[in-house]
């Protein structure tokens, strides 16, 4: 029997992504730690590894470490910049006609060949930048922004009534949340109880028994094409892949179309400085004065995290007095507030505190998915979603490109002058927004679509 639940699998994937991401970091961290130089690197102390004193000569030593982890991370953003922009392109908008299951699969087979070949690295202390080719082979196989993309487009497609399609996309936020607080929560236990390599393994455990859960028990939420078996060459398959995005904007009305590339446009900004900015904060709390241990870098993880649980609250209980644009809004300034607030946190309870104003972090893109969506015909779901997740690709390869650089280049004089960028940076999405309500443009999107299709029956009949 098939079951038509994709929730499991999101929170499986979830589960080995949010655990694996801090282990990655904080294990490459203390590798450049150890291969730098004479100091060796305490695991139960969050202040023997970490000097305040910036006449001490570990200070200066850790200044350079944090320099080299976060080009480290430049380059490995970089080496699956260009697979993975191709695989999800071509996995998320060829779903359309071959349904969601191939990329999900897919994604999650690479996702569990890059967790194994960590757990053989760590236990052979191979050199860590072989990560850097895992990453590449990895993401030819799709990253998690196109395993959650063929989520959202298998959860689309059993959702036709609008209003349920947001509660449901807003209800999966939930789930990414309270499984990536939780999960963080504990990710510095595991490191300090089972070390690297067993956690690396728990990790291959759960994507093993998540490749298996798709494949064998989850059904198909969308009928294959008719057309399926036609055969064609590669260029020609490739070629229609960029036709189908290419009608999806050149079938709507100019109206709807500009709709649809102001809020692309405002999901893209706003997704740029959120995803540019996140991995710094690890980077960001190893360093002084904060001097976070893994313990505290958990908890710091979990509070982040559970925003994803306060958004899918705003939603749920906004939603029925305020409109789509305003919700939007409403998340995109308290973001801006927590920004702010990171870049002048020097103790550990004002870093635990910015998280408050981080409450509504996710409902500016759990709205605008929801948005997108209902100005565009249910048959174009996947070719949307494609060019979404390619977009989300690019652009947040190049911003954490871009701030690993900034940061890189500014944490000697400044460690928080990335959160003030961020902050300032949010007032474009701010204002794509607010242009979509004064334009009322939010009403305006579901109307032209009824419009177009009933337009579309008549001259078929």
């Amino acid at each position: 029997m098939k079951l038509f639940f994709v929730e499991p699998a999101i929170c499986l994937s979830t589960f080995a992504l949010t655990l694996t991401s801090p282990l990655t970091t904080q294990y490459v961290y203390r590798r450049i730690w150890e291969d730098s130089g004479n100091y060796s690197m305490a695991s139960a102390s969050n202040v023997s590894d970490c000097d305040k004193n910036k006449s001490s000569p570990i200070f200066a030593f850790q200044e350079e470490v944090q320099k080299k982890m976060s080009l480290f991370n430049l380059q490995i953003d970089i080496s699956g910049l260009i697979p993975g922009l191709v695989s999800t392109f071509i996995l998320l908008s060829h779903s359309d006609h071959r349904g969601r299951k191939f990329p999900l699969i897919l994604c999650s087979a690479g996702a569990l060949a890059t967790s194994i070949w960590l757990c053989l690295l760590s236990y052979f202390a191979f050199p860590f930048q072989l990560l850097i080719a895992s990453t590449f082979f990895g993401a030819l196989c799709g990253n998690s922004i196109t395993f959650f993309g063929a989520c959202f487009a298998y959860i689309v497609d059993q959702c036709k009534e609008e209003k349920h399609r947001t509660i449901r996309i807003a209800l999966t936020d939930f789930l990414l949340g309270l499984v990536t607080g939780l999960t963080g929560l504990s990710s510095g236990y595991f490191i300090r109880e089972l070390g690297f390599v067993w956690s690396f393994f728990v990790t291959t455990v759960v994507l093993t028994v998540n490749l298996i859960y798709i494949v064998f028990f989850l059904g198909e939420s969308r009928e294959e094409s008719p057309f399926q078996n036609v055969s064609v060459s590669c260029y020609e398959g490739f070629k229609n892949l960029f036709y189908r995005t290419y009608m999806l904007f050149k079938n709507a009305s100019g109206e709807r179309r500009s709709l649809l590339c102001l809020l692309l446009f405002t999901t893209m900004t706003y997704f740029f400085m959120i995803v540019g900015v996140s991995p710094i904060f690890i980077l960001y709390e190893l360093d002084s004065p904060l001097c976070w241990n893994e313990v505290l870098i958990g908890y710091g993880s979990a509070l982040g995290s559970a925003s994803f649980l306060t958004s899918f609250l705003g939603i749920w209980i906004f939603s029925y007095c305020m409109e789509d644009v305003y919700l939007a809004i409403m998340g995109t300034l308290t973001t801006m507030a927590g920004m702010a607030m990171t870049a002048f946190a020097k103790t550990t309870w004002m870093m635990l505190l910015v998280r408050l104003p981080f409450l509504f972090t996710f409902v500016p893109l759990s709205v605008l998915r929801s948005m997108m969506s209902k100005v565009v015909h249910s048959t174009e779901i996947g070719a949307l979603f494609a060019c979404t997740a390619f977009l989300e690709t690019l652009g947040g390869t190049i911003a954490v490109s871009t701030f690993n650089g900034i940061y890189s280049a500014t944490v000697a004089w400044y460690p928080g002058f990335v959160f003030l960028l961020s902050a300032a940076l949010l007032l474009i999405p701010l204002a794509s927004l607010c242009v979509v309500k004064c334009a009322s443009w939010d009403k305006r999107g579901d109307v032209l679509l009824v419009q177009e299709e009933a337009s579309e029956d008549t001259s078929d009949s």
